[in-house]
């Protein structure tokens, strides 16, 4: 299965400068947050498959009007080809917002999962919009990572776990794709292919 991941900023690549036939390549899109919804549209009714999308911490404006045509996974594992994919939106709360949870937060949220964590038998794709703590995170409060993510790749193995929100162009250190344990860390910043 050919995989497009993309995250917080529209890829000219796609967008701007798109050419018939550039996203058909692809069997799954995964939106890691902070994308504008028209984006989303664009990407789902080009690429001709779905587009399974996380809240970032900007995506305030997708409660009353979510992309069309394309599917949330917030809090939830949807299983796409037998591929079962977990969705955990937000980053750390830094400030008010409907999508920023602090480090017990999120922790419950991913509590309220365990029977359908169960039923699935863990997941296989972990996308989130924030990075885990110490992989791929910041020091600051706003891009810090979540322990609980930690804890769940620890626990469940997935082959995969693509986040968003630590822009590339943060630093020239920022890491593209890294690996922890047995699974592969994938920063989907702009836009990202792999095969799974």
């Amino acid at each position: 299965m050919r995989i497009l991941a993309v995250a917080d900023e529209e890829a000219k690549y796609l967008y701007d400068y798109y050419q018939a036939g550039r996203l058909d390549e692809y069997d799954l899109i995964l939106a890691c947050g902070d994308l504008h919804r028209h984006y989303l549209e664009f990407l789902v009714t080009l690429a001709h498959c779905p587009v399974l999308y996380v809240h970032g911490n900007h995506d305030e404006d997708y409660d009353k009007y979510p992309p069309e045509g394309c599917e949330c996974i917030d809090d939830r594992i949807v299983v796409y080809q037998g591929v079962r994919i977990l969705g955990l939106g937000g980053s750390f709360r830094y400030r008010p917002g409907t999508h920023m949870f602090t480090e017990r937060q999120m922790t419950w949220r991913i509590r309220k999962l365990w029977l359908s964590l169960l039923r699935h038998r863990g997941f296989d794709i972990l996308v989130t919009h924030a990075p885990a703590y110490h992989i791929n995170d910041m020091e600051d409060l706003p891009h810090r990572g979540f322990r609980c993510f930690v804890r769940l790749l620890e626990k469940y193995h997935p082959k995969y776990f693509i986040h968003g929100h630590i822009h590339r162009n943060y630093g020239v250190k920022i890491p593209r794709r890294t690996r922890f344990k047995d699974t592969t860390v994938i920063n989907a910043f702009d836009y990202y292919a792999f095969d799974y």
